[in-house]
């Protein structure tokens, strides 16, 4: 998959010398909501958080690639990834990109939510995991930083995304006994929890974590 735009898109405002400080703002003002006045510190370390967090849907994007064909879901995960692109291309999206930093958590979220619901649809048929990567905190943790009314869009138009794709009856084909023989010899599908994952507990002092 070509993510050339995309990655131009998160260098111009990630490396933005505005960039950090918007979203220490950002992150004060969902802080203070919480009933929490973070230290510098907390918000620098949040700030990473969401950098980390956006500058990784490229990578992810990528492994999507790889592991719907080592699964054969290529067609349903081309489905996704030209949502993705779709709406990576849009100025006036759910959050609009000329935000700044800002502008793209929705991008960003839009994008991760969509791979980690391929993921767990695929992990509750199978009991393979598809991507060595888990999200799920991560974006729980963006969930709350992009709050509502923004994230129950998001979230509805990642549904229909995965339902449009025909996401879930082609992971319940993957549950037949001669998939799982297949899964049980591949060594690209992981049979183990995921390997890494973005660590969203030392966020707790800004009044948002995983839980």
């Amino acid at each position: 998959m070509d993510t050339s735009q995309i990655e131009s898109l998160i260098a111009l405002h990630c490396q933005d010398e505005h960039a950090e400080q918007d979203l220490h703002d950002l992150l004060a003002v969902i802080a203070e909501r919480n009933g929490v006045v973070p230290e510098l510190a907390e918000l620098e370390r949040g700030s990473r958080f969401v950098l980390g967090y956006v500058e990784q849907v490229p990578y992810m994007l990528k492994v999507a690639v790889t592991a719907a064909a080592n699964v054969g879901l290529q067609a349903e995960m081309d489905q996704i990834l030209n949502m993705v692109r779709s709406y990576w291309s849009l100025d006036l999206d759910v959050i609009p990109d000329h935000l700044g930093i800002i502008g793209l958590l929705d991008d960003a979220y839009c994008s991760l939510a969509s791979l980690q619901a391929v993921s767990d649809h695929f992990q509750l048929q199978t009991g393979k995991y598809l991507f060595p990567d888990d999200l799920s905190a991560a974006n729980k943790v963006m969930r709350k930083i992009i709050g509502d009314p923004y994230i129950a869009e998001l979230d509805s138009y990642v549904t229909k995304a995965v339902k449009d794709a025909g996401i879930m009856q082609a992971v319940k084909a993957m549950a037949s006994p001669d998939k799982q023989s297949h899964f049980a010899n591949h060594a690209n599908i992981w049979n183990h929890g995921p390997a890494g994952e973005m660590p969203a507990d030392h966020l707790r002092g800004l009044g948002f974590s995983e839980d």
